[in-house]
């Protein structure tokens, strides 16, 4: 009887505990742990990609970790496929995502978001020679390389294109450089970066929206003392002058408005 109830007790407080630390916010977590864990693609020039060293580098790279450092923590990053990059923040692999990751009503409902940190529009993107689409509207029926669940491949859908799934902006832009697809629907300043590396590449912007749409840091839902804290290190990265720093790095301008 004696050793049944100890077993009892001790089964209480090991749930007692889990408790306690399934309580603790993801901050607290965070400063104990010493790291901030982000999830971003690895694949997505100038924002997150490797540099020919193998190193992960890019502006969304540069401002996480500066995120991180405000803090008083270190930033360790997680890559992944852009499809599942964000549901890996439901599976807890990491406790923010920094991947250019669109500021939408319907995500909201789920997550929560930073400030926004940068403002950029979608563009549509052709082969050099191609003179059948010049406007969102010559889209219908034609194909879109695009990564599936990324604003820009809803936005092509409803453009009424016929998407072609990809695993990012490298991917989907020598699709329409080899004729595969008809056009693809992506980030100016990414586009911007390409035609920086590449200058000869046979590719051409033929219509830019006319609405500009903001990225944020996202979070779980509920997190709202790791939500002022990553708005207070963006804060201070913007005021100290080390935001202008990394965006003249990567744009050439400041991409904050």
């Amino acid at each position: 009887m004696k050793r049944l109830k100890s077993l009892l007790i001790a089964g209480l407080l090991q749930v007692a505990a889990l408790s306690a630390a399934h309580a603790q916010s993801d901050l607290e977590r965070i400063k104990s742990e010493g790291v901030l864990k982000i999830g971003t693609e690895g694949t997505y020039a100038p924002f997150t990609y490797h540099d020919t060293s193998g190193a992960l580098v890019g502006f969304d790279v540069e401002l996480g970790r500066e995120v991180a450092k405000r803090m008083g923590v270190k930033a360790e990053f997680l890559e992944g496929k852009w499809d599942g990059l964000i549901a890996g923040l439901d599976a807890r692999r990491y406790d923010a995502v920094i991947n250019q990751v669109g500021i939408t009503e319907a995500r909201k409902a789920k997550y929560d978001f930073s400030e926004p940190y940068i403002a950029s529009r979608a563009v549509l993107i052709v082969r050099g020679d191609n003179e059948s689409i010049k406007s969102f509207a010559d889209l219908k029926g034609k194909k879109s390389a695009q990564s599936l669940t990324s604003n820009f491949g809803k936005l092509a859908e409803a453009s009424g294109a016929q998407l072609v799934g990809t695993d990012g902006f490298d991917q989907s832009i020598q699709l329409v450089l080899n004729g595969r697809a008809d056009a693809t629907l992506n980030d100016s300043l990414t586009f911007l970066d390409f035609k920086k590396q590449k200058p000869n590449a046979n590719v051409k912007v033929v219509a830019t929206e006319d609405k500009a749409s903001h990225s944020g840091i996202i979070v779980r839902k509920g997190e709202t003392a790791l939500v002022a804290a990553i708005n207070q290190a963006l804060e201070a990265i913007k005021g100290d002058g080390t935001y202008s720093k990394i965006s003249l790095k990567y744009f050439g301008a400041d991409v904050s408005k």
